[in-house]
């Protein structure tokens, strides 16, 4: 019998570690057909189970982003507006992993320049966000004197990690 992949991802030692959800790749990766049940896993109620499906999804996303793409507008609309720093952190880096159409890549700037706007954002969805959305501006997808003011809201950002990645990506710009 096979096993669910929401009882896999729901076992673990504990709470924040990502259990087993590189068994969890492995899987889909051998067999595409299980990559639904996986996104299905974004739905659940458990916050941990998500953060590690969420995790899954993208690190399959690496490795054969052309599977994820089919993915990216339910992505947006259904977990858009999620504040579960986990999901909002692998959807930056999904959001530059994969060929987005040109709406799609609109809607992905606005998202990011949203999170960037917040001034209590996550230190990680911060330093994602900024490096898609740098990736953007090297690919000629975002203008650089749009991603500036950000970076510099974000070297105020209490995060030090944060600081240091603006700073970085300022000075790359230069």
């Amino acid at each position: 019998m096979t096993e669910k992949f929401a009882d896999m991802l729901a076992e673990d030692g504990k709470k924040n570690s990502l259990g087993r959800a590189e068994e969890v790749v492995q899987i889909v990766l051998s067999d595409k057909t299980r990559l639904k049940e996986l996104y299905l896993c974004l739905f659940e109620d458990n916050a941990w189970l998500r953060m590690r499906a969420i995790d899954a999804f993208e690190k399959i996303c690496r490795v054969q982003p052309e599977w994820i793409e089919p993915y990216i507008d339910r992505l947006f609309d259904d977990f858009g507006s999620d504040t579960q720093a986990s999901i909002q952190w692998h959807m930056a880096e999904i959001a530059g992993e994969t060929e987005l159409t040109s709406t799609q890549k609109r809607r992905a700037i606005t998202w990011l320049t949203e999170r960037l706007q917040d001034p209590h954002v996550d230190w990680i969805v911060a330093a994602n966000s900024m490096n898609t959305l740098a990736t953007f501006v090297s690919e000629g997808s975002v203008a650089k004197n749009d991603l500036l003011p950000l970076l510099k809201q974000q070297q105020s950002h209490h995060s030090k990690a944060v600081v240091r990645r603006a700073t970085k990506i300022l000075e790359s710009l230069s």
